[in-house]
């Protein structure tokens, strides 16, 4: 393997980085939260001092309201947040405890009965936690049932163009779709109740330090490409063919901010997780980090020699990254270096974590490869991973084969394959349930297919196929394994070379059943 150096960033002096803000240092809108609040009240006869995280403005003087109450620090919500989940994990362990106590001949002491259940929320917080880390595996792809036959995916939001990019809340109750006409909707898992960001004027964008168009003659492109939420559900970010960042507050639906520095479309945004980092993958061929709390620039990241279409983060400074020069490559950002994995035969087109050391990844030849950070080339390979061949004893084989070409004339009980182009078996999209076993992979073919990543890099296993006519442009899976988000769309994400007419454009759900668990699976 490759280990590359970075090149260093042209804001870095003597080896250390210096954040570069998007405005002066006496600039209120680029202050935290925390520093914003103490200058507040050092200043609080200012009256133009506004706040960046509320939807209600300081009151101006000349009147005689009394104090507004103080925002919730990010700080503050995360304790918050903590308190709430031990207090669930805690009735969690006293139900369980009510339970076994009606089996035992009482009776335990009160202090008894009080470590027991302290045990319990502690085993459970250190089961959440290893599982949150990526260091246990949750095997989850054993306990997914068959579907029924009326099983499908149902579309949960409308979008007029295709979709390009869906996003998931930390907690599974909100989702995030944006398409090719700009549209970027907020919507809920439960009722599909949906709410629009609008695109502020182009003199508010440029306050918010977008730059103008090239072209002064023509207007700014909307056209998005990328979402990304952070993880505390604050921040939304989007980035597109107008080659810039934009900074959403989730709460308000308003923009906030336009990171500038890319010299081609924002093709791939990430948030590392637990934290306000946010890394962009550009057609220039650089990815960007900045801080979204900060509102600043840290980095700058080189290497890949062509254009850079998919990026992945977890817990840990590293990032997985996709590109057209046909290279996967992983970033050890504190480190400064970068390992690189080259394809076979094809030019990679996705890519996710599994954990820390190991990946998947979809190709344009209709292949996903298993990968691990201690191999040059890939641990495994399932070719034709959506290929035209689909089997009649397949559930989804009457659901697909009305909108293939000539009905999917068949030979031997698979569909031939000049029957059906080749971008239809192009692996889109992949997505893996985080700290488990199962993956799933999306392409034009009709369905969206659902794999089994065996330990130890032992292999891929195919488990079952939803049916789902269109271009899987995006996939994202609920933190429990329970449902399946698809963003589908008539056209491929970063073309136009070829066209489904009987996909609808949306965002489809479809659940997922899983066999409970009886014990505890380390």
């Amino acid at each position: 393997m490759k280990n590359q150096g970075r090149k260093k960033p042209p804001f870095s002096r003597g080896g250390k980085k210096n954040p570069r803000s998007f405005g002066g240092e006496d600039d209120s809108f680029f202050e935290s939260d925390a520093k914003r609040r103490r200058k507040g009240r050092a200043a609080a006869d200012d009256d133009d001092l506004e706040s960046l995280e509320s939807d209600d403005e300081l009151a101006e003087d000349g009147g005689e309201e009394g104090p507004a109450e103080p925002e919730e620090t990010a700080d503050e919500k995360r304790v918050r947040v903590a308190r709430e989940h031990l207090e669930r994990i805690r009735a969690i362990a006293r139900k369980v405890e009510e339970e076994e106590r009606e089996e035992e001949d009482e009776e335990l002491g009160r202090e008894e009965r009080e470590g027991k259940r302290d045990s319990l929320v502690a085993e459970i917080l250190q089961k959440d936690q290893l599982e949150e880390s990526g260091r246990v595996r949750r095997f989850l792809a054993s306990r997914v049932l068959r579907p029924e036959p009326l099983d499908k995916f149902g579309l949960l939001v409308k979008h007029r163009q295709s979709v390009t990019a869906v996003a998931l809340a930390e907690d599974d109750s909100r989702g995030f779709s944006a398409s090719k006409d700009g549209a970027i909707l907020h919507w809920d898992i439960e009722n599909g109740k949906k709410e629009k960001y609008l695109w502020p004027s182009e003199d508010v964008l440029i306050s918010h330090y977008a730059k103008a168009p090239q072209n002064p003659s023509r207007n700014r492109s909307k056209h998005v490409l990328a979402l990304a939420v952070s993880s505390d559900g604050r921040y939304l970010a989007s980035g597109g063919l107008d080659r810039h960042v934009h900074l959403w507050d989730t709460r308000t639906r308003e923009h906030i901010l336009a990171f500038h520095g890319h010299k081609g479309p924002v093709s791939c945004l990430t948030f590392r997780q637990g934290t306000s980092q946010l890394f962009s993958g550009s057609f220039d061929r650089t990815i960007k980090l900045w801080n979204a709390e900060d509102r600043t620039h840290m980095d700058n990241l080189f290497g890949h020699q062509s254009e850079i279409l998919t990026i992945d983060c977890l817990r840990k400074e590293r990032l997985l990254t996709v590109g057209r020069d046909r290279t996967m490559r992983l970033w050890k950002v504190p480190e400064e270096s970068q390992l690189i994995f080259r394809a076979p035969a094809s030019s990679l087109e996705c890519c996710c974590f599994l954990n820390d050391s190991e990946f998947l990844s979809g190709s344009d030849d209709g292949s996903i490869e298993l990968w691990s950070m201690l191999r040059k080339k890939p641990t495994n390979i399932i070719k034709n991973a959506h290929a035209p061949s689909l089997s009649p004893n397949d559930h989804s084989y009457e659901e697909v084969k009305e909108y293939m070409p000539n009905g999917c004339n068949t030979e031997n009980g698979s569909c031939k394959a000049e029957t059906y182009s080749s971008a239809h078996s192009w692996v889109s999209s992949v997505a893996m349930c985080r700290g488990s076993d199962l993956a799933a992979t999306g392409a034009a073919n009709g369905v969206v297919r659902l794999w089994a990543i065996e330990n130890d890099s032992k292999g891929i296993r195919p488990l079952f196929s939803y049916p789902m006519v269109g271009f899987i442009n995006s996939l994202a899976f609920a933190k429990s394994g329970r449902f399946l988000l698809a963003g589908v769309g008539q056209e491929p994400r970063l073309g136009r070379w070829e066209r489904v007419p009987a996909a609808r454009n949306g965002v489809a759900i479809h659940s997922i059943r899983i066999k409970e668990e009886n014990t505890p699976v380390y």
